[in-house]
């Protein structure tokens, strides 16, 4: 065994802050916004939910920092919450992320790329499942043929994005079209028992934008300098995408204003072409299709690590643990996460799926926080080359909002919430199985 190829230290600080920001910076920006902008009705509310989502995420990231550099082992929470709370609780993490989480992402990524490619093809319905698994396995295949050559690919779509998203701010700002007018109403004649309803549902949806920047941490044993680099790839990659979402919304206010955003599918488009006229829907399809493959490359390349790490535990097939003897990649866990997820596409079960477990990655961010200081007392002397600042009020402050969240889903969709816990429960018997038998 101790001849088996390991994964290597391959990633630089710049792969790991690409593959997150890459991994954040999806479709959810290009669509969030004219929800957002609804809900609040007002400049002041707009950008305050903007911002709170950003902190509370930043929040989450300096938290989760620490056990990454703590413990820089592949499968991120899935340690993390073994360690804390015991295999049992790292367990249902990792099932629910295998199972669902994760593979049922990497498969509604595919199928919304496939869609947007409708722009520039004519694609039936039946052609869209079949290049969305095309997508998913080509981007399988360049993980399994070399971690740096999929870190690569994700440093090129990552910076490609940010360029063009940037692009796109700077035209909006110094070309005709905007005003600041469209600012207007900057404050809301609301009262506040009027807006907490909606204020919840904005939140909600600008934290899914923002939702990816854990991935990092499942990579972890493939990290240079990990304690140094993990803290510093999750705070630049917060940084850097707080910056352009709240650059970004500036510019679509500016542009449309409240009356333009509601009700628009495609609200950059609609802001686009405002400044930039027919070619403009164009040009933010393209930089959409480019996020889409970058955002679902960091999926593939992180996700099957936790499957990857379960299998070392002997809590998954065996297979999945090996690293292969060439690429010196985890091969067949990719692989494995390859087969399920294009098997969620074609069988289209996959956002009914996130529907029901939307509220479960909530539950695991919030314990992940909870472990920062549970290890605390329980490990004391664990070394940490990062530790999370001003603790214990930035974890704190980040389970309340998960819990918040959490609650929120209960209360707003009691049936999947149940369902969703009824799939994370489903794992109890695997985990036995594999205790027995691994």
């Amino acid at each position: 065994m101790s001849d088996q190829p390991k994964l290597k230290r391959v990633l630089s600080l710049l792969d790991a802050t690409m593959i997150n920001a890459g991994g954040i910076i999806g479709s959810g920006i290009f669509m969030v916004p004219a929800a957002v902008a609804m809900f609040t009705g007002s400049a002041s509310l707009f950008f305050m939910v903007w911002i709170a989502g950003g902190v509370v995420s930043l929040f989450g990231a300096l938290s989760v920092a620490e056990l990454g550099a703590a413990m820089p082992k592949a499968g991120g929470q899935y340690v993390y919450l073994s360690e804390a709370y015991g295999p049992v609780w790292g367990y249902l993490y990792g099932w629910s992320a295998v199972a669902v989480i994760n593979t049922a992402s990497i498969a509604a990524v595919g199928v919304a790329f496939s869609e947007y490619l409708r722009f520039f093809f004519p694609i039936t319905d039946v052609s869209i499942k079949g290049i969305a698994v095309a997508t998913i396995i080509l981007l399988t295949i360049i993980n399994i043929l070399d971690v740096k050559s999929g870190a690569r690919f994700q440093n090129l779509f990552t910076i490609s994005k940010l360029g063009a998203i940037f692009g796109i701010i700077i035209l909006g700002l110094v070309m005709e079209g905007g005003s600041n007018q469209n600012l207007n109403p900057f404050f809301s004649d609301q009262s506040f028992t009027e807006l907490v309803g909606p204020l919840g549902l904005a939140m909600v949806s600008v934290l899914w934008t923002f939702d990816g920047w854990i991935f990092i941490t499942y990579v972890a044993g493939e990290v240079k300098n990990p304690g140094r680099n993990i803290p510093l790839s999750l705070i630049f990659c917060m940084l850097i995408v707080i910056s352009i979402y709240l650059l970004l919304n500036y510019v679509l206010i500016f542009t449309l204003g409240f009356t333009g955003m509601n009700g628009s599918d495609l609200v950059v488009s609609d802001a686009a072409s405002v400044f930039l006229g027919n070619k403009g829907a164009a040009i933010v399809t393209l930089i959409i299709l480019i996020s889409l493959i970058g955002a679902n490359n960091g999926q593939v390349l992180t996700s099957a690590r936790i499957n990857y790490a379960m299998a070392k535990n002997k809590l998954f097939f065996y297979q999945a643990s090996q690293i292969h003897p060439r690429f010196k990649s985890p091969a067949n866990a990719l692989i494995i996460q390859c087969v399920w997820a294009s098997l969620l596409t074609f069988t289209g079960t996959f956002n009914q799926l996130i529907t029901y477990i939307i509220f479960a990655s909530w539950i695991f961010y919030g314990m992940s926080a909870g472990a920062v200081i549970i290890l605390r007392n329980k490990k004391p002397d664990m070394e940490r080359p990062y530790k999370t600042p001003l603790y214990p009020w930035i974890p704190i402050t980040f389970i309340l909002f998960a819990i918040f969240l959490t609650i929120n889903t209960i209360m707003e969709a009691p049936r999947d919430a149940a369902i969703g816990a009824g799939i994370i429960l489903a794992g109890l018997p695997m985990y036995y199985y594999w205790k027995k038998n691994g």
